[in-house]
């Protein structure tokens, strides 16, 4: 008899090793089943999952803002749009594709400036140019400054685009959106022909 020659269990322990094969198959199917969630990220959770325009607005590009807030209230010729806003919270996931809008529309003429309610360190008193100076300890919070520094706007929660806009409106004296044609962007095959013209 060769000693590399493989010997077939005898009938009793197969079985045992099927059964036990089938056993273990079925408990990793079961607990794959019960112990892992059907989506990793959700919209409609409080879990973190990254940053919230990035993940839920598609708009990595606010992120870090491009200017402090300081030095955006000292520019007199752009408006402000402040958003305290939190990673891991349902409202702000929600509302990041509101705030990735407002950029749509306003970004050019105005500095917005996301700031992670987190990374605001607790101090006794902020100076009116600081983030802390503003927040309300509710998320998301939008502050609107105008010109000249002065707060236009300054609520929490969902704040509804239209009542953003209209602020933004008035800060650069343009026609309510009742008398002027609805905004819309250029689809890309519309700039495309107009480069190659």
């Amino acid at each position: 008899m060769n000693l590399f020659q493989l010997q077939s269990p005898p009938s009793a322990t197969r079985q045992w090793r099927r059964l036990l094969t089938k056993l273990l198959l079925l408990l990793v199917v079961f607990s794959y089943c019960l112990g892992i969630p059907s989506a990793l990220a959700g919209i409609k959770d409080d879990s973190y999952e990254g940053n919230v325009f990035v993940l839920y607005g598609g708009n990595a590009s606010l992120v870090p803002p491009k200017v402090t807030l300081e030095k955006s209230i000292a520019t007199s010729d752009r408006a402000t749009l402040l958003v305290l806003y939190l990673d891991d919270c349902r409202d702000c996931k929600q509302y990041a594709s509101t705030v990735s809008r407002m950029q749509a529309f306003y970004g050019r003429a105005t500095d917005i400036i996301p700031i992670n309610v987190d990374t605001i360190l607790p101090e006794v008193t902020y100076k009116p140019t600081e983030p802390g100076y503003y927040y309300k300890g509710a998320v998301p919070q939008i502050v609107v400054f105008d010109k000249t520094g002065k707060v236009v706007l300054n609520e929490t929660g969902q704040v509804p685009y239209e009542r953003v806009d209209d602020t933004l409106r008035e800060v650069f004296d343009l026609l309510p959106r009742t008398e002027s044609p609805e905004l819309k962007r250029r689809s890309f095959n519309e700039f495309s022909s107009e480069v190659t013209e």
